[in-house]
């Protein structure tokens, strides 16, 4: 930042969180809203943090696929997933972004007086965001995109991971990614691994759980990420990275009590405003959908932003019941080392179905589809655990 360390900072739009969430609305108010001065406030030294976030094509409207373009590392033309008693190939193109491509295009898209880093804020309101030292930034309107709230207040269960980047010895054959490897043994509710394949000679693995306790054994899943790269022939020849994480996978809760425990009356994006998808944790697609239309308000007030994107978010809470209900069953009805049932039953169904599925949009038929058919959980534990508490 340009700024001396103690110099006041007046601008239209500040951001505070340089994550995904925070980083793509500074892309598209920098694209569409150029007169505007942003500013993007972020606790480390770089933007993004560590991370692969990867995605469906059809996760993006086409319309707003200009603001994920420049961040795409890697693509792919379809995808696998294994179970059991199930395999199968589709053809969905998939994406992935990594955190070192985002602080990259970050820096190179907006100037520098707009990009601070390694600030650790004090204070926040709806148009003033206080740093630690007293350094102050006023705005016209602050968004706050820190990461998640008060979890406390939601009814969650948890997707946990741990992944590595690893350098083989000598090329793999995987072509395309492997999103859910189910057929490995069961541990801790629904384990399952993910494969990106890199190159020839590099492959992403990770092993995740959806679990009932947020706990993470890191040393047991990189023991187990060693375990599934050996029985695939894979010779480690070094590690290039790795990253961890627990995300929430909510079944219900207080949505009102949550949004005020972030920051009362600032507006808020991503995890922060519960702007992510119901069954599988993730936020890119609603930070897109997000980014795009903050970009395009007429009025960045920020009592007014906070308005609405609370709407926004009570609308997100409505629409994703059908995905809490899906969570309380496979938490509440499916016995934890037989939850990879109910997904495998899902890959069943048809490739657009599941497109909508993971882009948070799936139809009035979808739903049916998807709850129809014999329940790959008992049914009676189905009806109960639909009758807990939303």
């Amino acid at each position: 930042m340009a700024s001396a360390p103690n110099e006041n900072i007046k601008c239209d739009v500040a951001i505070v969180g340089g994550g995904l969430s925070g980083g793509l609305m500074a892309l598209a108010l920098a694209k569409l809203r150029p007169e505007l001065k942003v500013v993007l406030i972020e606790a480390q030294q770089t933007f993004g943090g560590n991370h692969f976030w990867s995605f469906f094509a059809t996760d993006i409207a086409p319309e707003n696929r200009w603001l994920t373009a420049p961040l795409v590392t890697y693509g792919w033309s379809g995808y696998e997933v294994r179970f059991p008693e199930h395999e199968r190939k589709l053809d969905t193109i998939y994406y992935t972004v990594q955190s070192e491509r985002l602080d990259e295009v970050l820096r190179e898209t907006l100037p520098p007086e707009s990009l601070m880093t390694g600030c650790e804020v004090k204070s926040i309101s709806p148009r003033l965001v206080v740093l630690k030292g007293g350094q102050r930034i006023n705005a016209g309107g602050v968004i706050d995109a820190r990461g998640a709230a008060d979890l406390h207040h939601l009814d969650c269960g948890w997707q946990k991971f741990s992944g590595q980047l690893l350098q083989l010895a000598e090329p793999h054959e995987q072509a395309k990614p492997i999103i859910m490897d189910a057929t490995v043994t069961q541990h801790d509710g629904y384990r399952f691994i993910y494969v990106l394949p890199f190159g020839m000679d590099k492959v992403f693995i990770e092993d995740t759980y959806y679990s009932d306790k947020p706990e993470l054994d890191e040393h047991i899943m990189k023991q187990r990420i060693a375990d599934y790269a050996r029985e695939k022939g894979w010779k480690i020849e070094g590690v290039l990275r790795e990253e961890k994480g627990v995300l929430p996978v909510v079944m219900g809760g207080d949505l009102e009590n949550y949004w005020a425990s972030g920051s009362s009356r600032v507006a808020k994006a991503g995890a922060r405003g519960g702007f992510f998808h119901g069954v599988t944790s993730y936020s890119l697609p609603d930070a897109v959908r997000n980014a795009v239309f903050v970009a395009g308000m007429d009025d960045l007030d920020g009592d007014k932003l906070n308005v609405t994107l609370r709407r926004r978010a009570d609308k997100q809470w409505k629409s994703q019941s059908f995905y809490r209900n899906l969570n309380r069953m496979l938490f509440h009805a499916a016995k934890p080392h037989e939850r990879y049932k109910v997904l495998e039953r899902f890959y069943t169904l048809s490739p657009v179905l599941i497109e909508r599925f993971y882009a948070g949009l799936s139809s009035a038929a979808d739903k049916m589809r998807v709850l129809s058919g014999k329940p790959p959980v008992p049914v009676g534990k189905a009806l109960r655990a639909l009758r807990k508490k939303k």
